[in-house]
């Protein structure tokens, strides 16, 4: 099978474009144009990230990506995709030039799918769609070839440029599938064109712009629409919305798997028990008795943990390779990863769950205490886009963090304001404006053996907070010789 990705004509091929350099002569010896002449190993939308070999995509998102071709090239792009020619163009580098560059790369994913016979997957979600993605990889490793997007790549960009990159031999691809709007998942499921598609949980999130937490379930129903014939839906049986899922499916004549704790889930967890560092869990998998291990604590991760196997014996991978491979799996930066750090000489444990939240994902987030020994601090920043109610949900996770037995609070964002003056004195830490704002007053309260759960939507900048926490350990001072 061929090394590269993508040479200069089936990129031209794929996209319709126009293969182009600027002031490129015809070598005299080899005759080659060198405008032809490249062949590509992968795609970056981002010169900070670009490897050499690399398409560089100038997409017009938040900025536009035609001002760093130039940039693209010093870092070794193989080849830029274009909409038109830069001023400040390197001679002799090879452009494609296509109408409009996300068209272009929704070209080649579009290519890349089609010239692929592996087994296609999407999931989608109201709440850990980028852990079952990466528990998925892990799981997939022991059977073939498996591509995803090393982020969490679920938009209308990022879907088509983890497509565009899916070698032509791989024998599994995974797609995370995103959205804030209904209609947003229709255009994107339809491009992947999914063997399995995966809905995770529907819950409260992004109900800005739903008038119900059913229209959500009816937008993430959406991921059905592009199914293959034949194709298969796995469904959370135990979501209040399942029939509706369900019945979405049977519309697009899917086959229908279920998981959850329900009687009559085709992948039912039938025991959970959290342990120090992890779970011990027994299911039924498709009518076999199956007790595994998870180095990830919580009931939701067991039940990603079902959904991936549900996806594994639907694509024709290794049940037993499967399992190992997430006996192995720890969880990712921003979704649970655990840190052991050392604060101020004092040695406490940082649960990274800063990525994003929502109702659900809070109480997710909070059960992956279960089992941990020491002081519980929760650390939350304000859940977004929730709409009319939104400060009645954040008051909604005060028995929440009651039943979790959480110790201390402290709050970030105008939102979590209102919780955190209803919570008793001895549970209040402090509310600052911004998350990054409370590191002081964590460093002050925190004792040897505390464990910090960090928590809040993107924009509350509880990430920043964590990367801050962990770039303290470094900072100390260490004891002199």
């Amino acid at each position: 099978m061929k090394q590269e990705l993508w040479t200069a004509y089936e990129a031209a091929a794929a996209t319709g474009g126009m293969l182009c350099a600027k002031g490129s002569p015809k070598d005299a010896e080899n005759e080659i144009w060198p405008e032809e002449d490249w062949s590509a190993k992968g795609l970056s939308i981002d010169t900070r990230t670009l490897r050499p070999g690399d398409i560089f995509v100038a997409l017009k998102e938040t900025r536009d990506g035609h001002d760093f071709v130039r940039s693209a090239f010093e870092k070794g792009a193989a080849a830029a995709l274009v909409s038109r020619p830069p001023e400040d163009m390197p001679k002799n580098k090879p452009l494609l030039i296509v109408p409009d560059t996300l068209g272009g790369l929704r070209g080649l994913a579009a290519a890349a799918r089609d010239r692929c016979f592996g087994q296609l997957i999407a999931v989608t979600g109201s709440a850990g769609k980028t852990s079952t993605k990466e528990m998925l990889y892990a799981a997939l490793q022991g059977s073939g070839k498996v591509h995803a997007a090393a982020r969490s790549f679920n938009n209308h960009f990022g879907v088509p440029l983890t497509l565009a990159a899916l070698p032509e031999d791989a024998d599994f691809g995974i797609f995370e599938i995103g959205m804030n709007h209904k209609g947003e998942i229709t255009p994107l499921t339809k491009l992947v064109q999914p063997h399995i598609a995966i809905i995770t949980t529907v819950a409260a999130a992004h109900l800005e712009f739903f008038d119900s937490v059913a229209d959500i379930a009816r937008a993430k129903a959406e991921i059905f629409s592009g199914l293959r014939s034949g194709g298969i839906a796995i469904l959370p049986r135990d979501n209040e919305h399942y029939d509706l899922l369900a019945a979405e499916a049977s519309d697009y004549g899917a086959r229908i798997v279920r998981f959850g704790r329900h009687e009559k889930a085709d992948y039912q967890l039938l025991d959970y028990r959290a342990v120090t560092d992890g779970a011990e869990i027994t299911a039924m998998l498709g009518g076999e008795r199956v007790s595994f291990s998870l180095r990830l604590t919580g009931e939701h991760q067991a039940m990603n943990a079902l959904a991936v196997l549900a996806a594994v014996d639907a694509s024709g991978g290794d049940r037993e390779k499967a399992l190992a491979g997430l006996e192995k799996f720890a969880a990712v930066e921003g979704r649970g990863a655990r840190y052991g750090l050392t604060l101020d000489g004092k040695s406490v444990t940082l649960i990274d769950e800063s990525y994003n939240a929502n109702p659900a994902s809070m109480r997710a987030a909070l059960s992956s205490l279960e089992g941990l020994k020491g002081r519980r601090i929760a650390v939350l920043g304000d859940m977004l886009e929730l709409g009319e109610d939104a400060q009645g949900l954040h008051l909604s996770l005060k028995p929440l963090l009651q039943a979790a037995n959480i110790d201390l609070v402290f709050c970030a964002g105008p939102m979590m304001r209102g919780l955190f003056e209803t919570l008793p004195k001895n549970m209040q830490g402090a509310w600052s404006e911004a998350a990054i704002d409370l590191e002081d007053a964590i460093l002050a309260a925190v004792k040897a053996g505390d464990v910090i759960i960090a928590k809040g939507s993107n924009a509350s900048k509880t990430s920043a907070l964590v990367t801050k926490l962990r770039a303290h350990e470094n900072k100390q001072e260490k004891p002199k010789g």
